[in-house]
């Protein structure tokens, strides 16, 4: 049982879900002799490099590293946990799941509730396009003046709300409950007890999940009248403190380019999407969370970049960032490190005025000098104060240090310490005291919605394999040790691969001496895989071993077939090479306890000497039998 999910449900999921397709409906696939192949949807890469295998059902990119079933792609494109991944397949192939026996997802709460969203998006939208009432007029005019006409309203789904009462009607006749109707948010309870609708007048755009699925709606007035835009309040689908607009569209995007740009408005989102940046979300009439931190470097692992209104809003929203500085900012952090960084946009000017007036390039061209948050937190504490005056710079002394204050034991700190106290005219000596002495800010609760910038999966531990910390000098493999590791791999791969050869090498798995800690645990679960499930196909072990080792999914879909090579002539070499330096390794410990070991006495040499004799004579003779044809 995954996730509440039976092995059964697993099966016919993975059996229905042919990752070629999948990968397919995401990214153009080309084949290549018997796999096919695309450039990766997670890093920036013009020449394809990630491979599909249509058989084993595996995919694996070369350039960077990831890899696994079509669980997998899907848990990390979409940024979704392994048992709503499944979910979501399941859905795409019509199969009914049953969690642990009890109701089946598609009836539960939140299934109804997406079907409430879903039936309501599709009649804003019938009447924005086809609607004859001067107010849909309106909201048409509207949005092309905006320049958000032609296939715009199509491609986002946009529509307008007539009110008076015509969703909960259409609604009804579509046997929808008005209790799922409130609690859904498109209608309210009157004053008479009477549902009625929760928008009217008003330009909609739906608000998707990160799967595409709606499960709220945003709402802008045509003409007067306030709020002038308005948000679903909240629902079992909806929480505005993690939802970001538009990120089922830029998620593609902000893993191929590593960089994510939060703007604070749907009409920014869209009209820079339009323009051809499309790796671009909004927040949700919120100011940026650490949930949305948090959701965000699930996709960008590189660099998130707030685009700052330049009105006294924007800047208001630039202090509030500076919350998030924390030590995963600094080098410390490692391959974990995410940079989190801002820029103003002139003229006090918006996302969506200023590509329509300047296009992309020019707002590509100001991204690329955006500044570290750090920075511009600095630069905006400095800025506040005459520097001109003895007593302007020692207030601005103070306050620049103060945003130091999460990271004030990192070399980091102590740099911008030395900056800012040249800024000042103060001895660094006296900056380095104060740093010392401010407090950290008190942080909120995890369940508050506290985080790091830290890559989600990412080990922090000093030293452990595929996690070194940055500051962890690097140690040189000696040749034959790197090759005896991708001797390791490769036979884990073509295992893992074909899952009929990995039964009938069963034996090397169980009696290897792996050189590599995470190879012998991937040996052991394969093992223990298929000595419960036979008939186990390529993608039940890798998800088996994924939960055995994180890095599972990367590391069992790394090998690649040998051209000209048959599967099981190569998983009887592969065996053959890692028995063979197993018993050379075996020689050479038998060897170094006869050259170390005065005690032994004659006898006792006398045997280890013709043990290692008796595996010499043994090992010529498979090192002569072994060879790797090629047709």
């Amino acid at each position: 049982m995954a996730g509440g999910i039976s092995e059964d449900d697993l099966r016919k999921v993975r059996e229905a879900s042919d990752l070629v397709s999948i990968v397919g409906e995401r990214v153009p696939v080309k084949q290549r002799g018997r796999d096919f192949w695309c450039c990766c949807p997670f890093h920036q890469e013009k020449t394809p490099s990630c491979k599909i295998d249509p058989h084993s059902q595996l995919w694996h990119c070369f350039g960077c590293g990831e890899g696994g079933d079509v669980f997998t792609f899907v848990m990390k494109l979409d940024g979704l946990s392994f048992p709503d991944a499944v979910r979501s397949l399941a859905q795409r192939a019509g199969i009914e799941l049953s969690d642990s026996g009890g109701p089946r997802v598609p009836d539960s709460k939140k299934a109804r509730l997406k079907e409430v969203c879903a039936a309501a998006a599709e009649f804003y939208h019938l009447q924005l396009m086809r609607s004859p009432s001067p107010e849909a007029a309106a909201a048409r005019s509207y949005l092309a003046n905006r320049g958000f006409g032609g296939d715009v309203p199509k491609r986002w789904n946009l529509g307008f709300a007539p009110g008076s009462g015509s969703l909960v009607r259409h609604l009804a006749s579509k046997k929808i409950s008005v209790s799922d109707m409130i609690e859904a948010n498109v209608a309210l309870k009157g004053r008479d007890g009477r549902p009625r609708d929760r928008f009217y007048h008003r330009i909609m755009f739906p608000i998707c999940d990160q799967i595409g699925d709606c499960i709220a709606f945003g709402g802008r007035v045509v003409g007067a009248g306030e709020p002038k835009y308005l948000n679903s309040q909240e629902t079992p689908l909806f929480h505005k403190s993690q939802v970001l607009y538009g990120l089922d569209k830029a998620k593609a995007d902000m893993a191929a380019t590593g960089a994510a740009l939060i703007t604070e408005g749907y009409t920014d989102v869209i009209a820079l999407y339009e323009a051809g940046v499309r790796n671009a979300v909004a927040t949700l009439g919120t100011a940026l969370t650490m949930s949305h931190i948090r959701t965000i470097s699930r996709h960008a692992k590189k660099r998130i970049v707030y685009l700052f209104d330049g009105d006294a809003a924007g800047q208001r929203a630039a202090d509030r960032a500076l919350e998030f500085i924390d030590e995963s900012m600094t080098p410390e952090a490692g391959r974990a490190r995410i940079e989190l960084c801002a820029v103003t946009l002139p003229h006090n000017q918006d996302p969506a005025e200023f590509v329509a007036a300047q296009g992309a390039d020019a707002l590509n061209e100001l991204v690329g000098k955006a500044v570290p948050l750090l920075t511009y937190g600095i630069e905006r504490r400095l800025a506040r104060h005459d520097l001109a005056t003895a007593e302007g710079r020692t207030r601005a002394l103070a306050d620049a240090l103060s945003v130091l204050a999460p990271i004030k034991n990192s070399l980091l700190a102590k740099d911008y310490a030395h900056q800012i106290a040249d800024r000042c005219r103060a001895r660094e000596e006296d900056a380095l005291v104060m740093l010392a002495r401010l407090r950290p800010p008190q942080r909120a609760s995890e369940d508050e919605g506290a985080f790091s910038l830290r890559q989600p999966g990412v080990s922090q531990a000093s030293g452990s394999e595929g996690s070194p910390s940055a500051l962890q000098p690097s140690v040189r493999i000696e040749q034959a040790e790197s090759n005896r590791r991708r001797i390791e791999r490769d036979f884990l791969c073509l295992c893992a691969r074909a899952p009929h050869l990995a039964l009938a090498k069963a034996d090397a798995l169980v009696q290897t001496h792996w050189h590599l800690p995470v190879h012998e645990v991937l040996a052991r679960s394969i093992a223990d895989t298929l000595a419960e499930r036979p008939s186990a196909s390529a993608g039940e072990i890798v998800t088996a071993a994924a939960t055995a080792e994180q890095r599972a999914p990367r590391i069992l879909t790394a090998g690649s077939a040998r051209e000209g090579v048959d599967d099981a002539v190569l998983a009887d070499y592969l065996a053959d090479e890692l028995a063979i330096g197993d018993m050379e390794d075996d020689i050479e410990a038998v060897r170094g306890q006869l050259s170390g070991a005065s005690g032994l006495s004659p006898d006792e040499r006398d045997l280890m000497f013709q043990s290692v004799v008796a595996s010499q004579k043994q090992l010529r003779a498979l090192k002569a039998a072994h060879k790797l044809p090629v047709s």
